[in-house]
C-alpha cells in the first residue's frame, strides 16, 4: 500500500502540473488526480461530493494527501471539510513539490506532507539572489 495524492486547483493547474512531472518522471510511482475548481461555475456541495469520492477512491489504506495551490482559496477550502477522512493537506502546489512527493511516496501520510512542504518551499529561489554568489538554487 501507498499514499495517493489528489491535486485540487483552480482551474486546470493541477492537472498541467501533474503532465509536467508525467513527462519528468515517466511512470508516475502512485495514484495520482486533479480536480479542477471553476469558481465561476462553482456548486460547493458537488464539489465537496467529488472531492471525498476521489479521496476515498485513491486512499488505498494509508491514506491520500491534498495538495492544493492556494492556502485559504476554495481548493484549499473545500479540502479542509473533508479532514476528518484520513488526509493531509499541504497548500502551495508546484512542481518541485510534488516530483519531491513523487520521489519519497514510500512514506507514511504525516512525513510525506512534511516532504511536500520542504519540497514547494525549497523549490522557489530568486536566480537574481545567487549571481555572482558562487551559488546554484
Amino acid at each position: 500500500m501507498s499514499v495517493n495524492i489528489l491535486l485540487i486547483t483552480h482551474g486546470n493547474i493541477g492537472q498541467s502540473i501533474l503532465d509536467a512531472a508525467k513527462e519528468t518522471l515517466g511512470e508516475l510511482p502512485v495514484q495520482t488526480q486533479a480536480i479542477a475548481i471553476d469558481h465561476r461555475h462553482c456548486h460547493y456541495e458537488s464539489l465537496l461530493t467529488e472531492i471525498r469520492y476521489r479521496a476515498h477512491a485513491l486512499d488505498e489504506g494509508d491514506g491520500v494527501l491534498i495538495l492544493t495551490d492556494i492556502f485559504g482559496a476554495t481548493p484549499c477550502n473545500l479540502a479542509q471539510k473533508i479532514q476528518d477522512e484520513p488526509i493531509q493537506i499541504v497548500a502551495g502546489l508546484n512542481l518541485p513539490m510534488l516530483l519531491r512527493v513523487m520521489n519519497y511516496c514510500y512514506l507514511s501520510l504525516p512525513e510525506l506532507a512534511t516532504v511536500a512542504y520542504d519540497g514547494g518551499r525549497n523549490g522557489i529561489c530568486s536566480t537574481q539572489l545567487h549571481i555572482g554568489a558562487n551559488k546554484s538554487c
